[in-house]
């Protein structure tokens, strides 16, 4: 992990840059799942705290990143699907995907506390959390329409 961290994150900026920039052209309403903030705010700044990037390569990733993000238009609105470490469990549980089964509970731990870090930061659009806890929005047609509702209450402010 500690010799391609850096690499992989590079990788991974510069083609969700590539991404932000298409996206920026479409005239319709798009929703993203994964952003280029994540990426560095929550999955580069995890490896340079477990020390699994040096001070130097993180620093140099952090200064393409923040040139990257002056460049790009910001979202509309960034949406938060909040939920507790147990449902986040359980949702992994539930997609069954065999490389995150076995995921500990403390780096998810740790992902969530960047994540709610970084949206207590965030300030280049408006914000929208909704707290998910108690929705099945993937199997249940009414909790879905709910979500979508808020999102379009959120986008059409």
């Amino acid at each position: 992990m500690k010799r391609w961290a850096f690499h992989s994150q590079m990788y991974f900026l510069a083609r969700k840059f590539r991404l932000h920039q298409d996206l920026s052209k479409v005239v319709d309403t798009v929703v993203q799942d994964r952003t280029i903030y994540e990426d560095a705010e929550i999955f580069a700044e995890n490896l340079y705290r477990q020390k699994k990037m040096s001070a130097r390569d993180y620093q140099t990733y952090r200064e393409l990143y923040d040139a990257m993000v002056r460049e790009l238009r910001a979202p509309d609105v960034m949406i938060y699907l909040r939920c507790s470490l147990a449902t986040l469990r359980k949702r992994i549980k539930l997609r069954g995907r065999p490389e995150e089964q076995a995921l500990p509970r403390n780096y998810l731990a740790r992902l969530q506390d960047l994540y709610e870090g970084w949206f207590e930061r965030y300030d280049l659009s408006e914000t929208l959390v909704i707290e998910t806890d108690q929705l099945d929005y993937l199997s249940d047609m009414v909790h879905r329409l709910d979500l979508f509702q808020q999102i379009e209450s959120s986008l059409a402010r």
